[in-house]
């Protein structure tokens, strides 16, 4: 057995040959043998194309309001793995984590598992051990086939649907919503974070016969003014303050944590002022993380996707006119020019980074200035890491100006690292 989490990571990151395996076969049969049964009393699954992590977020902060001990499963790490496992709203310990991989190491027996897996069940036994009252899991990819649908969820949340993943998922949001669709359970509520869904979600639930419960159609989140916001549903409405969490789209968010939250029945009911305390307290890095440097307002997101760029693209307008340098380092897997089309005509000029530092899915900058051949992107700057970019982003910023920090997880946490004093976020 491996004394050290570092250990343990690189352990099971060579246990299975591919990085992404679907299906719920083999953790099932691990589960068994470590005979995991329910890891809270109750359990929300949230799944979605973006906006899961932040959906997450408030529904723990919620949850801790109410008194109630919570427990939260995230993916990817930015900085460091025990950010993948929570409970009531502290890390996992090293130790911890330890003691969960040699449980799942003891009952695998010959059953390869992927990174994910381990980890899914790492969190589950965890959980069911600390005798929460409520555990909220983010599914990883998809969702039928995600490590995380091996749990019966209480009540499932979609965020969005939109194109990403069209490798594993499908080439349209037919397919893909039919995968997200997958973590929904007959009879227990679905809240779908989209007002106008793909059918292939809303013929499923029917399909099951799990209620759906849609935005704008089912409870509303109007915005008041700028201190108040709106959530309603047919009998009942509530006035709240904004979200803690910046970006228009977070409203939705939140407004799927509430619904999800009164659709359990709760046999404590949630009052109105409990609810706003946890909008109000929620929180997660890199999310629009804001920092500044000589007075440059530096933003740091993980937006990755189009539709997240669209939502990135929505947040620059309504802030104070800046001239906004992007430091933009994708993934070779994800569609770069989608995302640069979304925010081109908010963009000033363009630092271009490599992301060999992500491993298999990474690229250098010249792939990445090739991939964007033809955009707004394409004559940018180029930089080797996501450091040298930032700092030289920094440096063109005019006074007062901003630096937007994107792309992807990676370039999320590389940024992080320079601007937390980590390292020069080179790699």
């Amino acid at each position: 057995m491996h004394a050290t989490l570092d250990e343990w990571l690189a352990y099971i990151e060579r246990q299975h040959p591919r990085s992404i395996e679907l299906g719920l076969a083999r953790i099932r049969d691990v589960a068994a043998r470590m005979a995991l049964g329910r890891p809270a009393g109750r359990v929300v699954v949230v799944g979605g194309t973006n906006g899961k992590g932040s959906t997450v977020a408030f529904l723990e902060a919620i949850g801790l309001a109410q008194g109630w001990k919570v427990g939260g499963y995230t993916s990817p790490h930015l900085l460091r793995f025990n950010e993948r496992v929570r409970i009531d709203g502290r890390e996992a310990t090293d130790e911890a984590l330890v003691a969960g991989f040699a449980a799942v190491e003891a009952a695998r027996g010959e059953t390869p598992l992927t990174y994910f897996e381990y980890a899914t069940l790492c969190a589950l036994w965890l959980f069911e051990r600390a005798g929460l009252d409520l555990a909220v899991l983010e599914v990883g990819l998809g969702g039928r086939l995600d490590a995380v649908n091996l749990v019966d969820a209480d009540a499932a949340i979609i965020t969005t649907v939109d194109l990403d993943h069209q490798d594993w998922l499908g080439p349209d949001v037919e397919s893909i919503g039919f995968e997200k669709a997958g973590i929904a359970r007959a009879g227990r509520p679905l809240v779908l974070g989209d007002d106008d869904p793909p059918a292939s979600v809303m013929r499923h639930a029917y399909a099951i016969g799990a209620p759906a419960w849609r935005i704008a159609n089912d409870f509303f989140a109007e915005p008041l003014d700028a201190t108040t916001w709106r959530w309603r549903e047919v009998g009942f409405a509530m006035d709240l303050p904004p979200p803690a969490l910046d970006a228009p789209v977070q409203l939705r968010n939140a407004a799927c944590a509430i619904a999800a939250l009164r659709a359990l029945d709760a046999e404590e009911a949630i009052t109105p002022a409990t609810f706003a305390r946890g909008i109000a307290t929620a929180r997660i890095r890199g999310r629009l993380q804001r920092f500044n440097r000589d007075g440059v307002e530096v933003v740091v997101d993980v937006g990755h996707n189009p539709q997240a760029a669209r939502a990135l693209s929505a947040w620059l307008r309504a802030q104070p006119a800046k001239p906004t340098q992007a430091v933009f380092a994708a993934l070779g897997d994800k569609d770069g020019a989608g995302v640069v089309a979304a925010l081109a005509k908010d963009i000033a000029a363009w630092h271009l980074a490599g992301s060999q530092a992500a491993g298999p899915r990474g690229q250098s900058v010249e792939d990445l200035a090739h991939a964007l051949a033809g955009t707004a992107a394409a004559a940018g700057s180029r930089h080797a890491d996501v450091g040298a970019a930032l700092h030289a982003a920094i440096a063109a910023a005019a006074p007062e100006g901003r630096v937007l920090v994107f792309g992807s997880f990676h370039a999320a946490a590389a940024g992080l690292a320079v601007l937390e004093g980590g390292d020069d976020g080179r790699g």
